[in-house]
């Protein structure tokens, strides 16, 4: 089965394990569901509405008490489900897909070479030990929502936020840090997410995991799985190098894209991990600010400032 035709048997596994098996209230529950006609019904949240939105329409400055309830949901999520794969394996025998870091190697030497910046030394050594750590995360391993973005939390507008987590057709078990780079990098939605430390959110999230993987309360195992989650989304988002070229002046997926990469290279020197891969990440950044004079804008110090 394509990973496209089992996303609602993976949703509805994910949230009838969380719900029903480890009866957290992270999610929706499941009302009923019968994927052979199409059916799946699940709790009605309202009146929460997405964070996002609320980020668009009042500014971020609105929003940091809801922000950081994100933040701890997620970590909420890694901490509850550590040590749990094999009940969810055994009970839905779901398939992951480690072994897409096997092409992001190979995809990322492609696209690191038509940039003009070929990885190679120091730097090629540190990705494979990049995306070692994320093939096989060991304590860190968790189950995902696997498209951790604001979009898909819901809060409330007012009181407390009360926040839940939606959308898990792309869930699964993997590196409990995937979920956290939402927080350093910006994602589809933004242009650039600000300094996670600064707001408090890198905190709330880190806590909130090391209640259930203790092992998030070791600096140098967690920056440098921090690093390596981040540095795989920016290889993620290069792969859009050659489509932006195509993009008029000023479109803000321009910008959006140097921003993901030196925002990934910061969150690295920031942890004193990976220093070679995040001088590449720089040097990337460089080189597509140079190709692209409209790109050539710092953001680092907008947080939440959304993609047009």
């Amino acid at each position: 089965m394509t990973f496209e035709g089992r996303r609602p048997q993976t949703e509805l596994a994910a949230l009838r394990f969380l719900s029903e098996d480890l009866g957290l209230s992270l999610t929706p529950r499941v009302i009923t569901a019968d994927l052979s006609a199409g059916l799946l019904v699940l709790e009605d949240l309202a009146p929460r509405v997405p964070l996002d939105q609320l980020i668009c329409r009042d500014g971020v400055e609105a929003h940091r008490e809801r922000l950081a309830a994100f933040a701890r949901v997620l970590g909420e999520l890694g901490a509850a489900t550590a040590g749990h794969e094999a009940k969810y394996r055994e009970r839905y025998g779901l398939l992951d897909d480690s072994d897409r870091f096997a092409a992001l190697w190979a995809r990322a030497h492609q696209d690191a070479a038509a940039v003009g910046v070929p990885i190679a030394g120091r730097a090629a050594s540190e990705l494979s030990a990049a995306l070692d750590e994320l093939r096989t995360p060991g304590l860190f391993l968790t189950l995902g929502n696997g498209d951790a973005e604001s979009n898909n939390c819901l809060v409330h507008e007012s009181g407390p936020a009360d926040a839940r987590l939606i959308d898990f057709e792309a869930a699964g078990y993997g590196h409990a840090l995937l979920d956290a780079v939402c927080l350093y990098v910006p994602g589809p939605r933004w242009l650039s997410v600000g300094d996670p430390v600064a707001a408090g959110l890198a905190d709330e999230y880190r806590r909130a995991l090391a209640g259930g993987v203790p092992e998030a309360q070791d600096d140098r195992r967690y920056g440098f799985a921090l690093a390596a989650a981040c540095a795989s989304w920016a290889l993620l988002r290069l792969q859009r190098f050659g489509l932006l070229d195509e993009r008029v002046p000023g479109d803000h997926s321009r910008l959006q894209l140097v921003e993901t990469v030196e925002s990934a290279a910061r969150t690295a020197t920031a942890h004193d991990a990976v220093p070679a891969l995040a001088g590449w990440l720089r040097q990337v950044a460089d080189t597509l600010r140079r190709r692209r004079p409209d790109a050539d804008v710092d953001l680092s110090d907008r947080a939440y400032a959304p993609r047009r």
